[in-house]
């Protein structure tokens, strides 16, 4: 895919602070030290649009992104490794969770995981707790390049074997952009199915408003 904008929109805590419009967004949410931030980075070919920090857990708000101005990437805070008071990951959780349950513009997650370490017990809350909502996942194990020719080969059927749900996994690298398309390939799929949902209840509500 071929990034001609992304533009900071916005960072927000609360759903009065959202970015107005009904653009389609997609989040991405993984572990504090997961390489997030690279991963966003990566997918828009800039540097430092999405801000890197060497101590785990610097996403502390939701931080909203424009592309191409189609559709939104939205920055979750990270979980697991975070070194901050307990009562700081409880606000985090309640407004990732506020976000998730109240966005009707939400047309999916990118979760992202470590291939050398998954699963782990916070990813796999985290699958079912998405999975338990019914909202549209795309696993992206990233760091590939760390690992072995046999391992990487293994990796996509050891973690169907972790999970239950049928989404689409990507196996993504930072280091080398590995993946970067077939992530885009996944990420438009959710923006069109969205649209295209988006698009049915608006006329369904058109049709009920001229019914006599």
């Amino acid at each position: 895919m071929k990034i001609t904008t992304a533009t900071f929109l916005k960072s927000a805590q609360y759903p009065k602070d959202y970015p107005s419009g009904s653009l389609s967004e997609v989040a991405f949410a993984g572990r504090s030290n997961v390489g997030k931030s690279s991963m966003m980075n990566t997918l828009l070919g800039r540097r430092n649009l999405v801000k890197i920090s060497k101590t785990p857990g610097h996403t502390r708000i939701l931080n909203f992104f424009l592309i191409n101005e189609e559709f939104v990437l939205v920055d979750f805070p990270g979980y697991g490794f975070a070194k901050v008071p307990l009562k700081m990951k409880e606000r985090w959780a309640e407004m990732v969770e506020t976000y998730l349950d109240s966005r009707k513009q939400l047309a999916g997650i990118v979760t992202i995981v470590d291939a050398r370490h998954f699963p782990t017990d916070s990813d796999m809350q985290l699958l079912e707790y998405l999975e338990s909502k019914n909202i549209p996942v795309i696993l992206a194990a990233t760091k590939t390049d760390k690992l072995t020719s046999s391992q990487l080969a293994a990796l996509p059927a050891r973690i169907r074997a972790a999970v239950t749900s049928d989404f689409p996994i990507v196996l993504f690298s930072s280091h080398n952009g590995n993946g970067r398309n077939e992530l885009w390939k996944e990420i438009k799929k959710l923006t069109k199915a969205d649209a295209s949902l988006k698009k049915a209840d608006s006329r369904k509500q058109l049709e009920k408003e001229e019914m006599p």
